[in-house]
């Protein structure tokens, strides 16, 4: 089971499917550590957050509520019953809904300060570590020729989900899939054993790629959009994983002295991959895990990709967390001082709506960039130290 933030305050339990406890909108208890669960929270005042004001708050309120139209579905069709959605949140989710699409920054500002209070996260942890992704733009067909040749393939109807999609983040050291067999399960096949045929006749391809370095960028980012030989678009998203832990080929270049610590980037490991193929086929294999994609009935559009929450991101506003201990929906304040943009440091309200396999960790976020070539060269670079204000929903009395 998903394990959201749960605030003990008082004694009183504050989570998905827990009891409630009214937080109030004032910081009475700003002296006392809150912990609970995962997380040792500590409730602070807003005016504790540097940029705060100058934040861009209706930005992540309209981030916030394709949230919050999912949580309002979920907890609709749950009809009273228990479920895993923090009541708080549906709550506050609704409110938000109620506002509307359009808001202003001093609206939306308003409503994020009196439906919740900000929590600095104290237990003793390691360092926080930011870093970023982005839905790669790449040239496609939906038949092979004329150098498109490198599969991507959709979900088999063999593979057997061992846990949700949206917790892979949380259970990377585990097998999160199988084969289902006519004798039971077993594992399946890896990503070597996939690019030399495994799944080949099956009917399983959705549609193919040139450059079989841009399909593992691809693998890496969950997402593309596809722009097709016909002049068509397609948009793409992830399906499910063969199950095996994800493998960073990029530690593994740097184990192997082929690219120096300090110099690694997307861009540059693109670029020694490109230069190297058969080496590179060989590092990409020690990462045994293999993404399964399907075809978007959203198509391109305005919208970003869909993450883990079943919602499309928003560049520079959405997050991919650990749901160990965040729980997707939840506003989160990002702060990354060495990260720069338009000369200011990295602050700004982020909605958590996304997971990955490597983000692990109380304060390990990954930044959903944008699309296309420009985000990529930005995502490719942003490995900084950062820190998680988490916004705990304000309660009501429920019963």
């Amino acid at each position: 089971m998903r394990r959201p933030w749960r605030v003990l305050v008082l004694g009183l339990c504050l989570g998905l499917g827990g009891c409630a406890s009214n937080f109030g909108f004032g910081l009475q208890e700003d002296e006392r550590a809150v912990s609970g669960g995962d997380l040792n929270l500590k409730p602070i005042g807003y005016s504790n957050l540097a940029g705060w004001s100058g934040d861009d708050h209706a930005a992540a309120f309209r981030a916030f509520r394709r949230s919050c139209s999912k949580i309002d579905r979920q907890a609709s069709a749950a009809n009273g019953k228990k479920s895993r959605l923090d009541p708080a949140l549906v709550d506050a989710c609704r409110r938000a809904l109620a506002l509307g699409p359009k808001v202003s920054r001093a609206a939306a500002r308003a409503f994020f300060e009196q439906a919740f209070t900000p929590h600095e996260i104290t237990a003793s942890r390691p360092d926080g570590l930011l870093t970023s992704y982005f839905e790669p733009v790449l040239e496609g067909a939906r038949k092979p020729g004329n150098g498109f040749n490198v599969p991507i393939y959709r979900r088999p109807t063999d593979l057997m989900l061992l846990s949700p999609s949206d917790e892979r983040g949380t259970r990377n050291a585990q097998m999160t899939a199988m084969r289902k067999t006519a004798n039971g399960s077993e594992p399946y096949p890896t990503r070597q054993q996939i690019e030399q045929g495994a799944l080949k006749g099956r009917g399983l391809e959705l549609l193919y790629l040139k450059d079989p370095v841009d399909a593992y960028i691809m693998h890496i980012q969950g997402s593309a959009r596809i722009r097709l030989r016909d002049g068509k678009k397609a948009r793409i998203g992830f399906a499910a994983k063969n199950g095996y832990p994800y493998t960073s080929i990029g530690k593994a270049l740097i184990d192997q002295g082929e690219i120096d610590a300090s110099k690694m980037s997307m861009q540059r490991m693109k670029a020694w991959m490109r230069a190297n193929p058969e080496k590179a086929k060989r590092v990409m294999w020690k990462n045994k895990s293999f993404i399964f994609f399907r075809e978007l009935d959203e198509g391109v559009g305005t919208d970003g990709p869909i993450g883990a929450q079943g919602v499309p991101l928003s560049a520079g506003r959405s997050l991919a967390v650990d749901t160990g201990f965040h729980t997707l929906g939840t506003p989160i304040w990002l702060k990354v001082p060495g990260l720069k943009t338009s000369g200011k440091s990295y602050a700004r309200l982020m909605i958590a709506q996304d997971v990955g396999s490597a983000i692990k960790g109380p304060e390990r976020g990954d930044i959903y960039w944008g699309s296309g070539e420009k985000a990529g060269r930005a995502a490719g670079k942003i490995k900084y130290p950062g820190s998680f204000v988490v916004l705990v929903p304000n309660t009501r009395a429920y019963r």
